[in-house]
């Protein structure tokens, strides 16, 4: 196994950035952090990287946190923050503005941390043997990389609660039937699927998907009224990038549409 703490494989329109500490279930080490937030900057200056795929090696998706890095050399506890400020919440923020589809194949558990940042990927998908955790309150601490936004907004205020306050596993079945993630698949077929989506996101209208995203996102904390403005203005943008044009000619001459990955 190639020992870097993060794979990055260029695929036609797309890419696919794999976490590699099987060893320790990806548990997140500082040079997993570092490399993380580095593919997924790259990831999003290439012009020709339409959709991302995040995964993990072997039979976890990550276990969170790695907290043999939270004892300092006298053997005390350090107070976490600093990973926060400098790696897991630039991380999020980037993944949420990313100008193309992110899609998460949870390969096995997803575990604090990375339980939130597969959540704050746009399509999740994860096999049936997979599990979601937020252990915080099992080490008196709060849910973190955005958990405690997404949580909620996700599946409601009360199974948020249930989740963060009671520190128990969430099956992959239940949680798609929760509205969790998108879909629990067989083991066997995950990262085919997730590649499907992928190869489906590479000739989409890259354009469009982005204010989509960014439309959704926006709709969190407005009003109905400013949503309706803003919605006015970004279909005034779509509108005028050349993919509608193609969209709307390939429609009514009954062919495949050749979308323009340009953002």
């Amino acid at each position: 196994m190639n020992e870097s703490p993060v794979l990055i494989e260029k695929r036609a329109g797309y890419r696919v950035i794999t976490l590699n500490r099987p060893q320790r279930l990806n548990a997140f080490n500082e040079p997993m952090q570092k490399a993380l937030v580095a593919a997924v900057a790259d990831a999003a200056t290439d012009e020709n990287c339409r959709a991302l795929l995040l995964t993990g090696a072997g039979r976890a998706f990550s276990s969170g946190q790695d907290l043999s890095e939270r004892i300092n050399a006298a053997g005390e506890v350090t107070i976490p923050g600093e990973a926060l400020q400098k790696y897991y919440n630039p991380l999020v923020r980037m993944l949420r503005a990313l100008p193309f589809p992110v899609v998460c194949a949870v390969n096995g558990v997803a575990a604090g941390v990375s339980c939130n940042i597969a959540l704050a990927c746009d399509i999740v998908l994860a096999a049936r043997s997979a599990t979601f955790l937020q252990p915080f309150a099992r080490l008196g601490l709060v849910p973190d990389g955005g958990g405690t936004w997404l949580l909620p907004r996700l599946v409601g205020q009360a199974r948020a609660r249930g989740l963060a306050l009671l520190a128990e596993p969430l099956s992959a079945e239940k949680a798609e039937a929760w509205g969790l993630i998108w879909q629990a698949v067989d083991d066997a077929i995950l990262m085919a699927e997730a590649e499907k989506l992928c190869v489906h996101f590479s000739t989409a209208p890259t354009f469009g998907l982005g204010r989509i995203k960014h439309a959704l996102d926006a709709a969190e904390d407005k009003d109905l009224s400013t949503q309706l403005d803003l919605e006015q203005t970004l279909q005034r943008e779509a509108g005028s990038h050349p993919n509608y044009r193609e969209g709307v000619q390939a429609f009514l001459q009954k062919r495949k549409p050749n979308f323009s990955g340009k953002r």
